[in-house]
């Protein structure tokens, strides 16, 4: 019998945060979900913090995945966009190290090179072919659902090789290998 894996894909966003999961049957990917946690219409910047969480765990909760991928927030010009994205992964992070999961954080040009081939990949291309891998019938309006979705399918095609991500077990090991962030 096949070991069943579930991953868990999240693109953090403070104003769309996206996700999609996939089970792993054998050495076969199955497509299970994809969706958006909408958060434009909250000012508080908090708030969209704690839903994140929230909604995170929820998903934990009812999928019970096995690993969690995240998207690495990229180094853009605006250093508050920067601050805000790293937020929003960091309590989607800790809502995964909070129920024990394994996490694994992808650059995007990664995620985009694993699933397109290209590390400048467009998000239009990355879910054209995510629909074609996956067989999807129809794409959603906003994106963030796919790159999410793209998250835990780079997981599954990394899964044995040596990544270049960071990895966390639990909360131990978080701050074992982030030493130089802990205040002493």
């Amino acid at each position: 019998m096949s070991k069943e894996q579930i991953i868990l894909g999240i693109d953090p966003g403070t104003t769309i945060m996206g996700f999609g999961l996939i089970k792993v049957v054998g050495k076969q990917m199955q497509f299970m979900q994809l969706n958006e946690l909408q958060l434009k219409k909250y000012d508080d910047h908090y708030l969209k913090l704690k839903l994140i969480f929230e909604r995170t765990v929820e998903l934990i909760d009812t999928y019970h995945p096995d690993e969690i991928a995240i998207e690495a927030p990229f180094f853009g010009k605006n250093v508050q966009s920067m601050l805000k994205l790293g937020r929003a992964q960091g309590v989607a992070m800790a809502a995964g190290l909070s129920r024990e999961i394994p996490i694994t954080e992808y650059s995007p040009k990664k995620i985009k090179m694993a699933i397109t081939g290209n590390g400048n990949a467009s998000k239009e291309q990355v879910a054209k072919m995510l629909q074609s891998t996956l067989q999807l019938k129809e794409l959603p309006k906003n994106l963030d659902s796919t790159d999410g979705l793209a998250a835990a399918v780079c997981h599954f095609y990394n899964q044995g090789r040596v990544t270049v991500g960071k990895s966390y077990t639990g909360w131990s090991a978080f701050v074992k290998q982030n030493e130089d962030r802990v205040k002493k």
